[in-house]
């Protein structure tokens, strides 16, 4: 009573019997103080919890009993009503060190406090549980209350009355008013995989968590949580032939529940879980001081693959995404199409590594629930939410590898593209679920070689809703080239010699005259005998999270004319019936990227600078998307499965056989000569 009198300023009255609980902050109690007083508070709060957390509630429950006699001393009949309905105060640890990893909880953290964190994969719906079951005997109709432990139910050993001898026969009283039920739920969390500590490789470790009273509902599926409680264990199912217990699984009873995500003051949520020291505050500022922080951080991305600058600079500006806000999405999407053997698969291996929340899928191996998520049906009857990729990375990243060969779940994720939610009309339970996810997928042509005499749709065998939703579609193609496959056998060789630190860039770039320094692609290059330390994962993880953290950036009056004249301009050449309509979705696209390349260097404001960047690498992309099989950019071609492949042959044979027409004198032709004329 005395520590929380010291710290009376803390608690308010009305608060506390509003909601029945109070917090007791871990590290107050850990005060010099507090310790002198009660010497081994520490050991008793972790190896005797429920009994040292009941001792402050009952406390609490004193002082504000004692509070309300001071103010009403005359008035016996509200003291005594007043007391019923306060009710039982419970005590909350909070803020309690250290967070234990999955893998270290073992048999010595029974019965003790413990923090753990994870990602919740399930959660079950609400159930009632009852604290204090009331009794009567079947005999003599003797009232008799016995507390449930550890959700077991326990009957009354023998009669408590005086002469009756019933050692059995309890009928249970679920309606009495001396039966306490409280709502409870159960978690299953997972071990972050993104983690540092997290071995790749195996199965990602999970625990199940019991949540009771107020702390119930305070998560859902694919959310990042800390929770705090004591370690229990129970009896398997099935575990012996003779129903005697031999075999226990653990499972934590919750406390305290904190969710890192905090919806509602809309803060990236992937960030909150990288912890920041000073050291990593002094590499963040050491990265920040790069002269050209853009072309390092873009070289450092997957160092492993040569060349693709500007499909990195895409897939980085994904990475930080744009400023959050209530009008469109802030995360951009991107889709790479290209021969095989090019890298794309490192590049989004590179990406889940980096990035604070990452999780990688590969598009042949996933189902539609595995994507989003999953309702099962619990032992006794009840739904359970189940968490898929989509919703274990939100707030995060999630990379698709082999996106073509998943057409039967492409329809699962357009509502997670652009909505950024999940909805769920299944067995009769509708809701809907958080996404906001950056995705970043890889495709193989269906011919195994890109054919530019088709449209992107027709290579992959996409829907145009699909395709549309994407920010940047990049092209690789393999073509041969002498000068650039030199380099790119010379950068393979010295990375095997381990010469990991070094890249050099064809000699193209060497003279000062070819260079053009408004050229993004220019800038992005490494230079001949120029030696690079590239950015570890692990730094560059915290980077990019401080990014997303604190950073929250503004167009300025040069990017918005910047973005406005390039989005009129496509909208000028892109007006023709069969093309690919340029819509909204570019115009908050070219925003959402410029607002990342401001981010990725921790500015405030996105200049005009910042603009043109984005606008040559959005230029880059529609090149690649509408450049035919003779290299020209064709503004009347779509992307889209119109057929204006097929239909540019059959003009091209109308255009060829007019042009037969005229040099032989000719309108009738023979069905050879017209297959020989279309086999040219």
């Amino acid at each position: 009573m005395e520590w929380i009198k010291q710290n009376s300023g803390l608690y308010d009255d009305n608060v506390i019997q509003k909601t029945k609980w109070f917090p007791l902050d871990y590290k107050l109690l850990n005060e010099k103080e507090t310790i002198s007083k009660w010497s081994d508070i520490q050991s008793e709060i972790v190896n005797n919890t429920e009994y040292t957390l009941d001792c402050f509630g009952l406390a609490m429950h004193q002082i504000i009993c004692d509070d309300f006699m001071l103010k009403n001393e005359d008035d016996v009949e509200s003291l005594e009503n007043f007391h019923i309905n306060l009710g039982k105060i419970r005590a909350k640890i909070t803020n309690f060190e250290p967070i234990i990893q999955l893998k270290d909880l073992k048999v010595n953290i029974y019965e003790k406090l413990a923090t753990v964190r994870g990602t919740v994969i399930k959660a079950s719906g609400v159930k009632i549980q009852c604290e204090y079951l009331a009794f009567s005997c079947s005999s003599c109709k003797g009232l008799q209350i016995v507390k449930q432990k550890d959700s077991l139910f326990t009957t009354p050993m023998k009669c408590l009355s005086r002469g009756c001898q019933v050692k059995s026969n309890f009928i249970p009283l679920h309606s009495s008013p001396h039966t306490r039920t409280i709502n409870c739920q159960t978690l299953k969390i997972q071990e972050l995989v993104g983690n540092e500590q997290y071995e790749s490789g195996r199965t990602p470790r999970t625990l199940e968590c019991e949540l009771t009273e107020d702390i119930v509902n305070s998560c859902m599926p694919g959310d990042d949580i800390t929770i705090s409680g004591i370690i229990k264990v129970k009896k398997e199912l099935h575990a012996s032939k003779n129903n005697q217990p031999s075999l226990f699984s653990m499972y934590m009873e919750g406390i305290t529940v904190m969710n890192n995500k905090n919806r509602s003051q809309g803060s990236y949520g992937a960030s909150e879980r990288i912890i920041f020291n000073m050291e990593d505050y002094y590499s963040i500022q050491k990265i920040h001081a790069e002269p050209m922080l853009f072309r390092y951080l873009v070289q450092s991305l997957c160092p492993n693959i040569y060349g693709h600058e500007i499909v990195k600079a895409g897939l980085l500006l994904a990475l930080f995404g744009g400023t959050n806000g209530n009008v469109a999405r802030s995360e951009s999407h991107v889709l790479m199409i290209g021969d095989p053997g090019l890298g794309k698969s490192q590049m989004l291996q590179a990406c889940t590594n980096v990035a604070p929340r990452g999780v990688y899928v590969c598009g042949n191996t996933s189902t539609s629930s595995g994507l989003t998520v999953t309702l099962s049906r619990e032992s006794g009857g009840d739904y359970a939410l189940e968490a898929g990729a989509l919703m274990l990375a939100d707030q995060g990243c999630c990379c698709i590898d082999e996106f073509d060969k998943m057409p039967t779940q492409h329809s699962s994720l357009l509502e997670a593209m652009e909505q950024q939610s999940i909805s769920i009309a299944k067995a009769g339970i509708t809701c809907t679920l958080p996404s906001r996810t950056t995705i970043l997928a890889a495709a193989n042509p269906a011919g195994g070689h890109y054919n530019k005499g088709k449209t992107v749709a027709e290579n992959l065998k996409i829907s145009a809703p699909m395709l549309s939703r994407f920010d940047l579609i990049f092209i690789l193609l393999d073509n041969p080239d002498e000068e650039m496959d030199m380099m790119l056998s010379k950068h393979v060789l010295g990375m095997h010699s381990g010469l990991t630190n070094t890249s050099v860039s064809w000699s193209a770039v060497n003279t000062q005259s070819s260079i053009n320094e408004t050229n993004l692609r220019s800038r992005l290059l490494i230079y001949n005998n120029e030696v690079i330390e590239y950015l570890p994962h692990n730094l560059f993880r915290k980077y990019i999270a401080y990014a997303q953290k604190y950073v929250n950036p503004k167009l300025s009056v040069g990017a918005k004319t910047v973005i406005k004249e390039f989005y009129l301009s496509l909208r000028r050449r892109f007006q023709t019936g069969e093309s690919t309509p340029v819509t909204m979705r570019q115009l908050q696209s070219l925003i959402r990227l410029t607002q990342a390349r401001a981010k990725l260097e921790l500015r405030e404001e996105a200049t005009e600078e910042d603009a043109k960047d984005i606008v040559e690498i959005m230029k880059r992309s529609l090149s690649d998307i509408f450049t035919d099989e003779t290299g020209l950019l064709n503004t009347t071609r779509s992307q889209n499965s119109t057929g204006m492949s097929s239909r540019n042959k059959a003009m091209k044979l109308l255009i060829g056989l007019q042009q037969l027409s005229k040099s032989t004198s000719k309108s009738m032709f023979t069905l050879k000569e017209i297959q020989t004329l279309g086999e040219k």
